[in-house]
């Protein structure tokens, strides 16, 4: 019973929480929701409803997917955790750069597979999300990071749940706003990142 008394002290502790803002921070559920907006804005309340249902479920399924076979990935490959912070750390840099110069720019899918993609793969759930899930299952466990993955999806179903009412009160600029201070702090995350990968690499050079 020792990890069930782990695991109340985290939550006393509210140190299991910890994951939250890293992944509130790369899902950018505010970012991406003048996307979502402009893409469901035609649809039936119920057609969108579905739409969210699908989308949820696909990113979901991809991250723990994703989280299961990282591990296995790395052993094979026989990539350390360091290399992958600093490699996942480069990515989100470059990710957050192109999303705070290039916005992405929307375009017309099927409905049918909309809640697929690219609302689920990879507008929810993209590179920054199952690179940084890999990172924080490292540092922070199994438990405390599908915790704060669930109460993400939460949020992400709750903002686009309320799309229309958002939108009209913080208008297409305030959202995209958000989302941009968002990028920025990703950009400071994975810079974070980097120098815990380069610190781990030297730890293994001067051992």
């Amino acid at each position: 019973m020792g990890w069930l008394n782990h695991i109340l002290k985290q939550l006393v502790s509210l140190e299991i929480f910890l994951p939250f803002i890293p992944l509130f921070v790369a899902f950018n559920v505010l970012g991406i929701l003048p996307i979502f907006f402009s893409l469901t804005s035609e649809m039936a309340q119920s057609e969108r409803k579905r739409v969210i249902r699908q989308s949820i479920l696909t990113g979901f399924l991809a991250s723990i997917g994703f989280i299961g076979v990282g591990k296995s990935v790395f052993a094979i490959l026989g990539i350390s955790v360091s290399d992958f912070q600093i490699a996942g750390g480069i990515l989100l840099f470059i990710i957050s750069i192109v999303d705070l110069i290039f916005p992405e720019k929307t375009r017309t899918f099927p409905k049918e597979t909309m809640g697929v993609v690219p609302i689920g793969i990879p507008l929810i759930v993209g590179p920054a999300v199952l690179t940084l899930l890999l990172i924080i299952v490292h540092t922070y466990g199994y438990i405390s990071t599908f915790l704060c993955l669930l109460l993400n999806f939460f949020v992400v179903w709750l903002v686009f749940g309320q799309s229309h009412s958002i939108m009209r009160f913080m208008k297409e600029g305030g959202a995209k706003g958000i989302g941009k201070v968002s990028s920025l702090l990703l950009a400071a995350f994975a810079m974070m990142m980097i120098r815990i990968g380069v610190k781990g690499w030297m730890s293994l050079i001067y051992q």
